[in-house]
């Protein structure tokens, strides 16, 4: 999925620079996004995923988003995880760990999204289950099939490491309306 990912390891030393910005390389993220990355993301799993859990939460308001992200919350650490665990042992989520694993430590995390906002699949444990109210989501998917969002370098907490977020609205193939976004953290440390 990632296989050029590896363009990025000069683009990525700069950016981890005290003084850079994430979006001083817009260009040069824009490019390998479209080359080795957005062309992997609409592998049928995904979109299928995609799909079916939007059809499940469709007619979730707010309050029973913020509940499961509170029991998510709850669950991130804890032995007993019959939230997170499923969705870990999912085949999306298996596909996603291989295509981060395939990176070589590049990859840090990829979290697919449903057009709530909510993991449909992730990599690696997020630390929490609603993304909507972050720019991954509400500055792709709300903005239409071809937003894409770079992130600052960050310190991030799921994968405990400085990364910066490329996130993209996905669209379905045959109609082009969004249905959800992916994000794909890149790991800023593997190249100072």
């Amino acid at each position: 999925m990632f296989r050029s990912i590896t363009r990025l390891a000069p683009l990525l030393a700069v950016v981890t620079a005290p003084v850079a910005h994430a979006g001083d390389f817009d260009a040069q993220l824009t490019a390998c996004l479209e080359e080795s990355v957005r062309p992997r993301a609409t592998a049928p799993i995904i979109i299928d995923a995609i799909k079916a859990q939007n059809a499940r939460t469709e007619g979730y308001d707010q309050a029973r988003i913020d509940e499961l992200d509170l029991v998510w919350r709850a669950q991130v650490g804890a032995a007993d995880s019959p939230m997170i665990s499923p969705m870990l042992a999912s085949p999306v989520s298996g596909y996603l760990r291989e295509q981060s694993a395939a990176t070589n430590g590049q990859v840090t995390e990829i979290i697919l999204m449903d057009a709530k906002g909510l993991n449909v699949a992730v990599s690696e444990v997020t630390s929490d289950y609603w993304q909507g109210d972050e720019e991954k989501h509400f500055l792709t998917h709300a903005i239409g099939p071809d937003a894409i969002h770079f992130g600052e370098v960050e310190f991030d907490q799921s994968s405990q490491r400085y990364q910066v977020e490329v996130s993209f609205t996905i669209a379905d193939p045959e109609t082009g309306t969004p249905i959800g976004a992916m994000t794909v953290g890149v790991d800023g440390e593997a190249f100072m």
